[in-house]
């Protein structure tokens, strides 16, 4: 005769069985055994999961802040997972306690038992997700001190698009995974295989912008066409990338406005950006000027202007005469900066000063218009 050991019944049968064939077991050691198949047993049961959750999460701490002494990372990594690990204690404690004691032979246990895997699943997950970003966290720090410039800008977007990518991957894992516990949904998952021919096409077309977005936000961080930090101009706003997500890009405005792009948009359309290879950058200011501006004494004031900013990076500064057209001369003043906001000051700083000397040294030189009146014919 075959009997089966997995239903609750015969699971009841069994403790009773075990708990009355040793009734001087209670007296092998002078006093009485606690009955893990009563409510009082599995009171006490719980009790001694919740202290040793307890006491897994003090000595983690404990052990964290002794390595902390050498190693100072370990106090954050200890801050990042705190929350994450005490729920993953806790939960499998209880679980434990509720599975060796009274509850496993009740009818609903096994709609507990799969809640509880799921909590498992759910804050093994939250618990995977805090460790890796506490990772990516530590190589963005690296990153920081051993790269400058452009190189740093490129590293760091690669690292915060594949941090929010593996993000994401854990997540569907974790739901997936609690979802596929119900066996009615792998039947269910099974028939929907069986059909991805004709659901992927669908699905498809219906999602086509967003996988769109998401595979252009992964384009980004691997060719370099933008990176977090680069300064750009994009629908005629001059701002700096600010955030690259995997479906859109946040440019940040000069005067804190923010502008939210999809990221199709920067693989499908030009922008502008001023600092590709590197931050340094040239600034140019234009003057229109009268035909008698003295031209080497201009040159001369701009240099002592530049000379004098602490924004110059002393790379290139020059003043040339780039047109001429009617009773004006156009003055194109170059400077150079090690970045677009250096630049900017500089660019005002230049333009102020020359204009506040020519009006008290050289006012001939102020742009004018002439007239010239002929005099009437004497008859």
């Amino acid at each position: 005769m075959t009997v089966d050991t997995a239903t609750p019944t015969w699971d009841r049968v069994r403790r009773t069985a075990l708990a009355g064939s040793h009734p001087t077991a209670a007296s092998t050691y002078g006093g009485p055994m606690i009955d893990w198949t009563s409510w009082t047993g599995t009171a006490v049961a719980i009790a001694i999961a919740l202290l040793a959750a307890v006491i897994a999460v003090v000595l983690t701490r404990l052990i964290a802040a002794i390595l902390s002494r050498k190693v100072p990372w370990v106090a954050d990594l200890d801050r990042r997972i705190r929350r994450a690990w005490a729920a993953v204690c806790l939960v499998v404690a209880l679980w434990i306690a509720c599975a060796i004691s009274e509850p496993v032979g009740e009818q609903w246990w096994p709609g507990v038992s799969r809640l509880f895997l799921i909590l498992t699943i759910l804050f093994g997950a939250w618990l995977i997700a805090a460790l890796v970003s506490f990772g990516f966290e530590r190589l963005l720090l690296r990153n920081d001190t051993t790269l400058v410039g452009a190189d740093m800008r490129r590293r760091r977007t690669q690292v915060i698009v594949i941090h929010r990518l593996v993000l994401v991957l854990i997540g569907v894992a974790a739901v997936g995974t609690a979802l596929f516990t119900f066996p009615e949904l792998r039947v269910v998952g099974t028939s929907l295989l069986a059909s991805a021919g004709i659901v992927s096409i669908i699905a498809g077309l219906a999602a086509q912008s967003i996988f769109g977005n998401l595979i252009a936000g992964i384009q980004i961080a691997f060719t370099d066409a933008i990176r977090v930090g680069d300064v750009v101009v994009v629908e005629g706003e001059w701002g700096t990338i600010g955030e690259i997500n995997l479906s859109y890009v946040v440019v940040y405005i000069w005067d804190e406005r923010r502008l939210v792009v999809p990221c199709s948009y920067f693989t499908t359309n030009p922008i502008e950006t001023w600092t590709r290879h590197s931050d340094k950058i040239l600034g140019t200011v234009y003057m229109e000027l009268d035909w008698r501006v003295p031209m080497d004494a201009v040159r001369e004031k701009f240099l002592e202007i530049v000379d004098a900013s602490p924004t110059w990076d002393r790379r290139s500064a020059g003043a040339v005469v780039t047109d001429s057209v009617g009773g004006n001369v156009t003055v194109r003043f170059v400077m150079s900066a090690k970045d677009s906001s250096d630049q900017w000051d500089l660019r005002c700083q230049v333009r102020e000063k020359l204009m506040t000397w020519l009006q008290q040294e050289h006012p001939e030189a102020l742009p004018r218009t002439r007239v010239l009146v002929d005099a009437p014919a004497v008859e």
